[in-house]
């Protein structure tokens, strides 16, 4: 089985040696080409096509007559970091599962990847899991761990100026860099989007998940405190970051347990949303049975 983290890591060694480590934003169509021919010389990604996919946001297809495959994605995507990210996307699906189904019980490999926003948010879809890794894959491609570690290098919580910084770098969507964040975050730290008041998705980093600090967004319906910046970014759009208190959102916290509220206003055509990143100090807590009951349900699922 390969990891998406170790395959995106060779790729990034070769980039590093080829162009330096001041190769950023990564050329994704260029390497997908020049990648996929090295590692399947028969058999490699030849085309790179815009094509209007109602429903989808990429597609990886084989050719059934020369054995050459093509990516195929959406321009009317809300920014070039989210097609950047899709490109990523699918490579990773020809890196990770091409030759899946030989490779798990002998049945014919797949030839078409089709990848929609239904199967990315549907926990029960056989695919979710190839998803999943394919978005693991394109995240530490695009950014990998070791230079984003320098970029936020000295600081203990995500401002408006540094997020920028690093979507101007990887020339990724700030959704992107925020969750590339919570994976090395020193504050509890949850990023989740919202719309019409209420949360779409949430994503806790370890730190906060183990606290207790998540937002079950998949299985029930989460208001948006009304004393939140979010809530008012929400009317007012734009992009504000002020201080808040963690039980607004997590009512087993103290009262007095401060929280920074980052929220921007998202303005995507046709899924407009309110990015929101909340950032909490470190607190030691008891569990009793009840919180480690909690601990067990699954993360929330995300969406790019």
């Amino acid at each position: 089985m390969k990891s998406p983290q170790a395959e995106a890591n060779r790729l990034s060694t070769i980039l590093n040696h080829l162009y330096g480590v001041e190769r950023f934003p990564v050329d994704v169509e260029q390497v997908a080409r020049d990648y996929s021919k090295q590692i399947s010389p028969e058999s490699h990604i030849t085309s790179v096509k815009q094509i209007a996919l109602d429903g989808f946001e990429g597609c990886l297809q084989r050719n059934p007559n020369t054995g050459h495959w093509r990516i195929c994605y959406n321009p009317d995507q809300e920014s070039q970091g989210r097609v950047r990210f899709t490109l990523a996307h699918e490579l990773g699906h020809f890196v990770l599962h091409r030759k899946k189904g030989e490779e798990d019980d002998g049945e014919e490999a797949r030839t078409e990847f089709l990848c929609s926003e239904v199967d990315m948010n549907d926990w029960d879809s056989p695919l979710r899991k190839m998803e999943a890794e394919a978005d693991t894959f394109a995240s530490c491609l695009l950014m990998p761990l070791d230079d984003f570690r320098k970029q936020v290098a000295g600081h203990q919580s995500m401002s408006r100026e540094l997020l920028d910084h690093c979507c101007h770098r990887y020339g990724v969507s700030r959704m992107a860099a925020a969750l590339k964040w919570i994976e090395i975050a020193p504050r509890r730290t949850v990023v989740l989007a919202v719309r019409d008041g209420h949360v779409l998705w949430a994503r806790s980093n370890q730190r906060a998940y183990k606290s207790g600090c998540y937002l079950p967004a998949r299985q029930r319906a989460i208001a948006v405190p009304g004393q939140s910046l979010l809530a008012e970014v929400e009317q007012t759009g734009g992009t504000h970051q002020g201080a808040a208190k963690a039980h607004w959102w997590f009512p087993k916290e103290p009262e007095d347990m401060p929280m920074t509220e980052t929220a921007i206003c998202v303005e995507n055509p046709t899924h407009p949303y309110i990015l929101g990143i909340l950032q909490m100090p470190e607190k030691e807590r008891n569990w009793g049975q009840e919180g480690e009951e909690e601990l067990l349900r699954p993360l929330q699922n995300l969406q790019w």
